[in-house]
């Protein structure tokens, strides 16, 4: 990502889907992360900041639990390296079944689109407001 890319909502929606296609479809968590994150990446959700063991370690519930998923990218802006995005996670796990995550996120990303910096605020969807929004 040399400068901002020309549609800040696909290039956000294309890093998660690559993401999570690699984690789900079973590649080497050591690989996903080379691809997508920076080894002194920080990411801090909802005040819990995650650096690469952390985010490495969450990728293994991902794998064994989401069977489907989409990413709904309501609106995004970028500057340079930098994007500000607010999106919809839909997922559906093995036992629990579908839920939605509200994403506010705040990145910063390297010229070859890893993330080397982010900030979330997320919140689970009532069921009522994650079907309203999966239509």
């Amino acid at each position: 990502m040399p400068t901002s890319p020309p549609d800040p909502a696909r290039f956000v929606a294309d890093f998660f889907t690559s993401l999570t296609d690699s984690t789900v479809r079973g590649d080497a968590p050591d690989s996903v992360m080379a691809r997508h994150y920076t080894p002194d990446v920080v990411q801090v959700s909802d005040g819990l900041p995650l650096d690469h063991d952390r985010l490495l370690a969450h990728l293994r519930p991902v794998r064994k639990n989401v069977v489907d998923y989409r990413f709904e990218v309501h609106e995004a802006v970028a500057e340079g390296h930098r994007i500000a995005a607010r999106l919809t996670i839909h997922a559906r796990t093995r036992k629990g079944g579908p839920t939605s995550t509200e994403v506010h996120l705040f990145g910063e990303f390297t010229e070859d689109g890893r993330m080397r910096r982010a900030h979330q605020l997320t919140r689970a969807l009532p069921a009522a407001e994650a079907s309203e929004r999966a239509k």
